[in-house]
């Protein structure tokens, strides 16, 4: 299908497990786009924020943030050799973070140093919001079986699920859509993926959309 050429830069959102880096890998393959992952394997801290959130959690929110902003902020620069760009998160999440783990203090230092970080950066055509039930989420998290994953808790995940939840309901930054991703398996179904690619490039969308799709999943 032809695909629209308004829609360059699509960003895919999710709570941990949620499939966002599968989907955007596989939307990189079908559009031959640019692809920019989030480097959670070069935080040196992430594992031992998994294991002590109180006490690790400034020092994994600060890598982050200051990693997400190199990355994004050369996307600033039209990239003149890629139709499309496809990119596993957007910047302003890193709030989703910063507002569920940090301390009060931690908050006020953190909050005085987004704000000059975000302010130019480009945003997305669109951003896709994988939202998914918690046992889906356990599910995914448990069979990819990643070894700095291997202390997550189930009540970490339910904590994180109605922050993105909280967040992207309340998006108004970018267009959105918001996909109902607990029944579909979009990762090794080719009808899946292709019903929301189809979707993702819609004609005449709204600037929030939500797609239930009816197809279940058997996993």
């Amino acid at each position: 299908m032809a695909v629209s050429k308004e829609i360059k830069y699509i960003a895919v959102e999710g709570v941990i497990g949620a499939g966002k880096t599968a989907l955007a890998k596989k939307l990189k393959t079908r559009l031959e786009a640019k692809l920019i992952l989030e480097q959670f394997e070069a935080n040196p801290f992430l594992e031992k924020f998994y294991n002590d959130r109180k006490r690790f959690a400034f020092q994994t929110q600060m890598f982050f943030l200051v990693n997400r902003f190199k990355q994004q902020e050369e996307l600033n620069q039209e990239d003149l050799f890629n139709n499309f760009i496809i990119c596993d998160y957007i910047f302003d999440k890193d709030k989703i973070f910063a507002y569920l783990n940090l301390s009060a203090e931690e908050l006020k230092l953190y909050e005085s140093v987004f704000p000059l970080l975000s302010r130019n950066l480009r945003k997305p055509d669109l951003v896709v919001y994988l939202q998914s039930n918690v046992d889906r989420l356990m599910f995914n998290i448990k069979k990819r079986s990643r070894s700095i994953e291997r202390n997550l808790t189930r009540n970490y995940i339910e904590e994180l699920s109605e922050a993105y939840n909280h967040f992207f309901f309340r998006y108004n930054s970018t267009p959105l859509l918001i996909v109902n991703s607990s029944d579909i398996d979009f990762v090794n179904n080719d009808n899946d993926f292709d019903e929301l690619f189809r979707e993702i490039f819609r004609e005449e969308r709204g600037p929030i959309e939500y797609f239930n799709p009816e197809r279940k999943y058997s996993g």
